[in-house]
């Protein structure tokens, strides 16, 4: 009985996660566009802090962690300005422009790194 009780939480874990934050926002009376946007806020809070922690580990900041805290912090601000009475269009389309273009130097990151490169250790010299 506990193992399948432990299946179900395991396998509805998020759609639980979200049903008690909704529930929560419902309760407390927080507009729904300000708990999106303090959710948004502790996403980029999470990479920032994941950043630095694998700064200090590993002594190399990877280019990934800024193109994510980027790409969130945007959203967010799509978000904010989206869910605004008078929305600003053309600000919208530029930050949406940008997104864009923070996807795209992101998928050319994890396509360029460094650990995806190969190594050919099995270069001799030619003078031997």
């Amino acid at each position: 009985m506990d193992i399948k009780l432990a299946r179900y939480f395991e396998k509805y874990l998020a759609v639980i996660i979200a049903t008690i934050v909704f529930l929560s926002i419902i309760f407390f009376g927080i507009d729904f566009y300000k708990a999106v946007t303090l959710m948004l806020e502790f996403i980029v809070l999470i990479e920032v802090v994941r950043m630095i922690l694998d700064f200090i580990e590993k002594k190399t900041l990877q280019l990934r962690f800024v193109m994510d805290i980027f790409i969130i912090f945007l959203t967010r601000d799509v978000v904010i300005n989206v869910t605004q009475p008078a929305i600003n269009q053309n600000k919208v389309i530029f930050l949406i422009f940008v997104i864009f273009v923070f996807f795209i130097f992101r998928i050319l990151s994890m396509y360029f790194s460094p650990t995806n490169t190969p190594k050919n250790n099995n270069i001799q010299d030619s003078s031997e």
